[in-house]
C-alpha cells in the first residue's frame, strides 16, 4: 500500500518501505564483503603452523604492542581468542606474514591457539600499518582532524595505504584500475615506467610514429632515452626516502585521462617522444628490453593498473632474476592479488543450497510473512545496538559475546510473550 489518506483528506506521510528480501539481500551483500576480507583466514586456528602464509586478513594490537614497543602482527583467530578485549587496528591482508602472537614482542602475553612458537619471525615485514598509521603523512586512519573527504589506496608493492591526493597522480574514477604502485615504489622498481607506457591506466598511448603521454601537473618528468644493455636501468638500487619526509604536504594534480587524439608538441600539459632510428641490441625474448628500445618518461607519481597487467611482465631469466633482486617476485603470480584472495574467500563461504529463510517465507501465508519481518526487524535493531558498542570501544567479537546476545533476545521474548492478555468473545 502506497500511502493512506489522513482524517483531514490530506495525505499522511509516507515512510520508506523495506521488505524483507531487500534486508536479506542487503545482509548477503555485507557477509560477502566480510568474505572476501576473512574468508581465506581461518577464524578458529592460529596460522602459526601454516608458516609464512602468502596472504591473509592481519591485526596489530595497540594493547600488547604499542607505539615504542616493535611491531608485530596477529592472524584472525588470535585477535578473537588473544586479543579479543584489546585495541586492534585491522591491517586488511598482508603476504608472507606468519603470525607473531605471544612471541617475544609480546612481554606479558601467550598465545592460547599455538603457544610453541619462536621468539621472532625473521621473515616478517613490518612498516608503519602496525601502528595504525599510514600514507606518507603518517596520520591514522579515520582522522579525527582530516577534514578532507579522501579514500584510501593500498600500494600493492608495498601493501602502504595513502590518501589518493597524496599519490602525486589523481587516481582514476573508481573501478577503472585494479591496482595501485605507489611513488617510492615505482622509484626503486624503476623497470616498471618502461610498462606503464603501455599497460598504466594513465599511460603513454601509442599513435602514429610518436608516442605522447598526458602529465597535466604531475610534476617533475625525467626521459628515458633507448639504450644498449637492456637492465642496467632496472636493476639499480635507489635510496628511496622516508615516507614521513612529506608528511602534511598535499600534491594537487590534475591529469587529463581523455584518449590521445593528437601527435602536436604544442599541446599544454602534454609531452610527445618520437622513436628515434637509432639501433638497440635487444635480447630475445625479452619483452622488457622491447619497450625499453622506445622512450619513456618517469615521474614523480604513483600509477595505476587494469586487471591482468602482471600477466604482461617478461618472466625471462634475466627479468626474473631482476625481480628476485628488487624483492618484488611476486609480481609474477597470479595468486597473489589481494582479487584472487577476496575471491578464494568467496569460493570457500560458497553454498550450492538454499537459504532456510526464504524456503521458510516461501512456506507462510501473508499474515505469517509479516509477523516474521517484524521479528526480524526487531533482531536486527538490537542486535546492531549490542554490536555498536563493540565498535566504538575497538573491542573484538567473541563467539561467547553473541550467545550472550541471544540469550537476553530470548529471554526479553519470552517475557513480552508473557505479558500478553487473552480474551475469549
Amino acid at each position: 500500500m502506497a500511502g493512506a489518506e489522513s482524517p483531514a483528506g490530506g495525505q499522511a506521510e509516507l515512510e520508506p518501505v523495506v521488505s524483507l528480501v531487500d534486508v536479506l539481500e542487503e545482509d548477503e551483500e555485507l557477509e560477502n564483503e566480510a568474505c572476501a576480507v576473512l574468508g581465506g583466514s581461518d577464524s578458529e586456528k592460529c596460522s602459526y603452523s601454516q608458516g609464512s602464509v602468502k596472504r591473509q586478513a592481519l591485526y596489530a594490537c595497540s594493547t600488547c604492542t604499542p607505539e615504542g614497543e616493535e611491531p608485530a602482527g596477529i592472524c584472525l583467530a588470535c585477535s578473537y581468542e588473544c586479543h579479543g578485549s584489546h585495541k586492534l587496528f585491522e591491517l586488511y591482508t598482508k603476504r608472507n606474514f606468519r603470525c607473531d602472537c605471544g612471541n617475544s614482542k609480546f612481554k606479558n602475553l601467550e598465545c592460547k591457539l599455538f603457544p610453541d612458537k619462536s621468539k621472532v619471525n625473521s621473515c616478517n615485514k613490518y612498516n608503519d600499518n602496525f601502528f595504525g598509521l599510514y600514507c606518507i603523512c603518517k596520520r591514522p586512519y579515520p582522522d579525527p582532524e582530516d577534514e578532507v573527504p579522501d579514500e584510501m589506496i593500498q600500494c600493492v608493492v608495498c601493501e602502504d595505504w595513502f590518501h589518493g591526493r597524496h599519490l602525486g597522480a589523481i587516481p582514476p574514477e573508481s573501478g577503472d584500475f585494479q591496482e595501485m604502485v605507489c611513488q617510492a615504489c615505482m622509484k626503486r622498481c624503476s623497470f616498471l615506467w618502461a610498462y606503464a607506457a603501455q599497460l598504466a591506466v594513465t599511460r603513454v598511448c601509442a599513435e602514429d610514429d610518436g608516442l605522447l603521454l598526458n602529465v597535466d601537473g604531475v610534476g617533475d618528468q625525467e626521459v628515458i632515452k633507448p639504450e644498449n644493455g637492456g637492465h642496467q636501468d632496472n636493476t639499480q638500487k635507489e635510496d628511496v626516502p622516508e615516507h614521513g619526509k612529506n608528511a602534511g604536504k598535499e600534491v594537487k594534480a590534475e591529469q587529463n585521462n581523455e584518449p590521445c587524439t593528437s601527435s602536436s608538441s604544442e599541446s599544454v600539459g602534454q609531452i610527445v617522444f618520437t622513436k628515434e632510428n637509432t639501433k638497440t641490441e635487444v635480447q630475445a625474448g625479452c619483452r622488457l628490453q622491447e619497450l625499453q628500445a622506445k622512450q619513456f618518461v618517469k615521474t614523480d607519481a604513483a600509477t595505476y593498473w587494469p586487471l591482468n597487467w602482471r600477466s604482461r611482465l617478461c618472466t625471462c631469466q634475466d627479468c626474473m632474476k631482476m625481480y628476485r633482486e628488487l624483492d618484488v617476485l611476486f609480481l609474477t603470480d597470479e595468486y597473489d592479488t589481494v582479487l584472487a584472495y577476496e575471491n578464494k574467500g568467496k569460493s570457500e563461504q560458497a553454498t550450492d543450497r538454499r537459504d532456510p529463510l526464504m524456503d521458510t517465507l516461501s512456506s507462510m501465508n501473508r499474515v505469517q510473512q509479516v509477523e516474521l519481518i517484524c521479528e526480524y526487524n526487531d533482531l536486527k535493531t538490537e542486535l546492531k545496538d549490542y554490536l555498536k558498542r563493540f565498535a566504538d570501544e575497538g573491542t573484538v567479537v567473541k563467539r561467547e559475546d553473541i550467545q550472550q546476545f541471544f540469550e537476553e533476545f530470548q529471554s526479553k521474548k519470552r517475557r513480552r510473550v508473557d505479558g500478553l492478555q487473552y480474551y475469549c468473545s
